[in-house]
């Protein structure tokens, strides 16, 4: 079993008061969005449903607050049958059914985590939540992400909104050691940036800054496959999630 980490004492200790919005707007969103979405997520899950045998839900091991393992929710993308394989997925990846390849790129397979959000294993923002070899992974200082709720979103998701794309683009064979390359690092430096730097204002800026994200590159752009982005170490345009910090108020 994971350990159970406790907060170090470099941790800022936030308001009682910051806390509960937190947490009242996690559960005023995800309780609204769940039923507002009602509808859709049934047709979504019924599309899943039909196109090949299996559960309509992903409920896969993950690392959350303390080190706590928990069961995110996602709706399945990949063919049961051929659900084995590297943790880290390309958009290539033949595991992936042509519904999930839909879901995938709207983002639409991560709207079940509000049920996560709902009761309390998650957050709407926060770093989010890895498989336990990765968190095995985790140096002493980078534990401290385990700090914090898991979330559906945070500065990391911005920058690697495209992740999929990179781990094509990458040249790689094997996925999980793209992401180990090409991701990891800069991701757990956007973790640990939320982690020191994160306040109700800013989760309000990402959930907003998100939702900008995936209408501007995914629902305007869902016709267009020939685009791929690249990671930030390429020449490629990248998301400039240090100056969007900066502009939110944040200390950098």
């Amino acid at each position: 079993m994971c350990p159970i980490f406790t907060d170090p004492p470099m941790t800022k200790r936030r308001s009682i008061a910051q806390d509960i919005a937190k947490r009242a707007l996690d559960i005023v969103a995800s309780a609204g969005g769940l039923a507002v979405l009602a509808v859709p997520l049934f047709g979504v899950a019924a599309a899943v449903r039909l196109e090949s045998d299996g559960p309509v839900f992903y409920r896969g091991e993950r690392i959350g607050l303390r080190g706590r393992p928990f069961r995110l929710f996602k709706f399945r993308s990949m063919f049961v049958r051929e659900t084995k394989g590297p943790d880290t997925t390309s958009d290539t990846d033949n595991r992936i059914t042509r519904v999930g390849r839909v879901i995938r790129r709207l983002k639409v397979d991560e709207l079940p985590q509000l049920i996560n959000v709902l009761v309390g294993e998650m957050s709407l923002v926060g770093p989010r939540p890895e498989v336990k070899w990765c968190v095995d992974l985790y140096t002493d200082d980078e534990k401290e992400i385990l700090t914090v709720r898991p979330g559906i979103t945070d500065w990391s998701s911005l920058r690697f909104h495209n992740e999929g794309e990179i781990i094509k683009a990458s040249g790689y064979a094997d996925p999980d050691q793209a992401y180990l390359d090409l991701i990891r690092p800069e991701k757990l430096r956007l973790q640990l940036k939320y982690v020191h730097e994160r306040s109700f204002a800013i989760d309000l800026s990402i959930i907003w800054q998100t939702i900008s994200t995936i209408f501007r590159t995914r629902v305007a752009t869902v016709g267009n496959s020939g685009s791929v982005a690249h990671p930030p170490s390429s020449t490629g345009a990248t998301y400039d999630v240090d100056s969007r910090v900066a502009s939110s108020g944040s200390p950098s």
